[in-house]
């Protein structure tokens, strides 16, 4: 069952929803979206449609996030792969979810999903967000097809280790590419270190 009820646009939160995708992939970056918008003035089929981003099918993402683009305002950063080998992947996601609240430019709480609240911003965290507040479920989506798109559009140059199919995850088949290519400059050093790669 879709977790936010048409009927009950009213008493969800205005806030700002930030989520991340890719925080456990071995390559590519950490990409965030921070979005925001009345529930209320959300065309009643696109809240009914919000969920967490892992819960629903492909083609229904990328139906969904052009949809959210257009109906709310969005902003997208990312973490590189040197970021998070230099600084960690938990700071990673929150200097990207920091500054892509700062280019919303917008005045309102901000409600990320997990258990980290945003440092420096009014708001807080919620473990299972994308199911609690259509604003972080909406961020999920976004993340997740920009991400995706991505790390295909690098899987052309980069063949092998399979990121047209696992997006930067760790699958079998990325783990043999690593094991007979060796990390690639998209990789994450601190998260392949287990694998040869001469």
């Amino acid at each position: 069952m879709p977790p936010f009820d048409p009927a009950l646009a009213a008493r969800y939160p205005i806030v700002i929803g930030c989520d991340e995708v890719g925080r456990g992939a071995l390559s590519g970056p950490v990409v965030v979206a921070a979005v925001w918008f009345e529930p209320a003035a959300l065309p009643p089929d696109l809240l009914f449609a919000l969920d967490d981003s892992k819960k629903l099918p492909e083609p229904v993402r990328n139906r969904l996030a052009p949809l959210i683009r257009r109906h709310g305002r969005v902003a997208l950063a990312a973490g590189s792969p040197a970021l998070i080998d230099r600084i960690n992947i938990r700071a990673a996601t929150l200097d990207a979810m920091a500054r892509a609240v700062t280019k919303l430019g917008i005045d309102a709480p901000v409600y990320v999903d997990g258990r980290d609240a945003l440092p420096g911003f009014a708001g807080k965290a919620l473990v299972g967000g994308e199911r609690l507040v259509p604003q972080i479920a909406a961020a999920s989506i976004v993340a997740k097809v920009m991400r995706d798109a991505f790390m295909r559009r690098l899987a052309r140059t980069h063949p092998g280790y399979g990121w047209e199919r696992n997006v930067g995850y760790g699958t079998a088949l990325h783990r043999a590419g690593l094991a007979t290519l060796g990390r690639s400059a998209h990789h994450r050093m601190s998260f392949t270190r287990g694998f040869r790669t001469d």
